[in-house]
């Protein structure tokens, strides 16, 4: 979306189906963490730590050479194409959400970690931080879902030939957070291709996964196609439109987003977006701001 891909990607891209909110969960503030919780706390604190402590080292990186980053958010579609081997990239951002099926307001901070550890192979990492929601009269913060997956390029394409990826992702840990119209998988298969054909850049995702609310386990179905168009040298103008099934509800997502995105330099790139739901089970509105950051030192040399 996630922007996993969120991406706002997500799907990642962070984000995805119906639970029931337990009545007991109104409480204003976090819980303190229970033996059993560390490891949540552990990988949360981890992510900003990564976040906040390492972005700052962008000032120190050299114009000449420097790598490029491949931003997979705000869009739910996520490219094709991976990061730079070695380079660890973040896409952090800030999702305040309004009248869903789960929720009459939600404001998330989300965080994506991508690492390509091969020429074809990209693992990731989702998880969104914390997040302070309204459901059924109660306000609430909760830490969100956990993602890990990994991305592998099938194909390599050029210009308007496509360049076609598979990813996977696995949901690690369940927040009971409310969720988006378009549910939160156990399992995702995407199926991934990106080109640029005439000035345009799109990509296309598939998705296969794997809804829970037990006893109940449901297959889902979902497509997202994204077109982008620079200007301005370093602006990028993106609409998409987008379409999940809800087994659980017997019903479907559709949603239409819009994002514009800046390069400060090939490291940096800033975006903000709306997206709008499109049916009555969709969320109805959905504003996001962010950045993706390539870190720009090589964490091992490449041979």
């Amino acid at each position: 979306m996630k922007r996993f891909g969120a991406s706002r990607n997500t799907i990642l891209p962070g984000v995805l189906f119906r639970k029931i909110i337990h009545p007991k969960l109104g409480l204003s503030w976090l819980p303190v963490p229970h033996a059993g919780e560390s490891a949540r706390f552990i990988l949360t604190a981890s992510l900003l730590y990564l976040t906040l402590a390492l972005q700052p080292t962008a000032a120190q990186s050299a114009v000449d050479g420097e790598p490029e980053a491949n931003p997979g958010r705000p869009t739910v579609s996520t490219p094709a194409t991976i990061t730079p081997v070695g380079y660890l990239q973040f896409e952090t951002g800030f999702v305040p959400a309004y009248q869903s099926p789960e929720f009459s307001s939600l404001f998330g901070l989300t965080e994506v970690m991508k690492l390509s550890v091969a020429p074809r192979l990209e693992l990731l990492a989702s998880a969104e931080p914390i997040a302070h929601f309204t459901a059924e009269g109660r306000t609430a913060n909760r830490v969100a879902d956990i993602f890990v997956g990994t991305q592998f390029v099938l194909y390599r394409g050029e210009g308007a030939k496509p360049t076609l990826a598979v990813s996977y992702f696995h949901r690690a840990y369940d927040g009971g957070a409310p969720e988006f119209d378009y549910g939160s998988p156990s399992n995702s298969l995407l199926l991934l291709a990106s080109a640029d054909v005439k000035g345009f850049h799109y990509d296309a995702n598939a998705f296969f996964t794997e809804l829970k609310q037990a006893p109940v386990r449901r297959g889902q179905l979902g497509q997202s196609l994204t077109i982008s168009h620079p200007f301005l040298r370093r602006f990028t103008l993106s609409g998409e439109i987008w379409h999940f099934t809800q087994p659980l509800l017997r019903s479907n997502a559709v949603g239409n987003l819009w994002a514009i995105s800046y390069s400060a330099r090939k490291t940096l790139v800033f975006d903000a977006g709306f997206n709008h739901g499109l049916t009555g089970t969709s969320t109805s509105w959905e504003g996001f701001v962010g950045f993706t950051y390539l870190l720009p030192h090589r964490l091992w040399k490449v041979q």
